[in-house]
């Protein structure tokens, strides 16, 4: 049993939680807060949360009116939602590969994928540009969508979740006639969900909030995800009213939050259980 801690520890800690929380969340409040008032009280020498003439109505309609702020959400449903089928459907087979299977340079493709795992993937992005020309895919939802169907942290995650999975299972599936496929779709992954399901939130954060690779592979407005959406609509359209803009960044980062906040148990679940073996 680990040791309790001393009631000043136990202080620091949560002091620590909880500034470390404020420092997270400061930058979400001024978001909302802006987001309510109009523009004459958004550069106001004293900060107060609460604006004192309410302009969250007018602010709200502009961003969704002003500019295809639900076509930017569409896009960056319709993107993140392939990019996260394409990425289980090829991850998970593979996990299962580097886990179960044994065959000749297993060990070297696994360290491929942690090597994969240092690349940011702006290093990439060079080559890749030059192969979504070559493949005439430029300005197109395949060109946000191609670069990220393999995932190397995917491989891992599942890959170290899977080696907990006892490898009698594994033995009992083949035994009742499933193939290998088989045997990752109905006994891996089902008893892996809370992995995927933390898998699928970091996958989604991570392609919801992307600019880099928009910015570079769409020039179509009709096919712009949230991010590059809203920096088309701060120079088109919202200009120095900062009160619509901060009213739009709001309304992208909202499903993020819930899709949090209603997964979270998964999530921890999930992020921890590939460290139990």
């Amino acid at each position: 049993m680990s040791a309790r801690l001393s009631p000043q520890a136990a202080i620091l800690r949560h002091a620590v939680l909880l500034i470390t929380a404020a420092l997270i969340l400061t930058p979400f409040v001024w978001m909302i807060s802006l987001s309510m008032k109009p523009p004459g009280e958004i550069f106001r020498e004293h900060f107060a949360f609460l604006p004192q003439q309410w302009y969250a109505v007018q602010n709200y309609r502009k961003a969704l009116t002003s500019a295809p702020l639900p076509r930017y959400m569409g896009n960056g449903v319709l993107v993140c939602a392939a990019i996260l089928t394409l990425q289980i459907l090829i991850c998970a087979p593979c996990a299962y590969a580097l886990a179960k299977l044994r065959f000749p340079g297993r060990d070297l493709i696994f360290g491929l994928v942690l090597i994969g795992l240092l690349l940011p993937h702006q290093v990439l992005s060079l080559p890749l540009f030059v192969l979504c020309y070559e493949l005439g895919i430029l300005n197109t939802y395949a060109a946000l969508i191609f670069p990220f169907v393999v995932s190397p942290f995917g491989i891992f995650l599942f890959r170290q979740v899977f080696k907990t999975i006892p490898d009698d299972v594994v033995h009992a599936g083949r035994l009742d006639g499933l193939s290998e496929l088989g045997i990752v779709w109905k006994l891996m992954v089902p008893m892996a969900l809370p992995a995927v399901i933390a898998f699928s939130i970091f996958s989604v954060v991570g392609r919801w909030n992307d600019l880099f690779w928009p910015l570079i592979a769409v020039r179509s407005e009709s096919l712009m995800p949230p991010p590059l959406g809203i920096i088309a609509f701060a120079n088109e359209e919202a200009g120095n009213d900062y009160g619509p803009l901060m009213a739009a960044a709001t309304i992208v980062i909202l499903p993020l939050v819930v899709a949090f906040l209603v997964a979270q148990k998964w999530f921890v679940e999930g992020m921890t259980g590939g460290a139990v073996k």
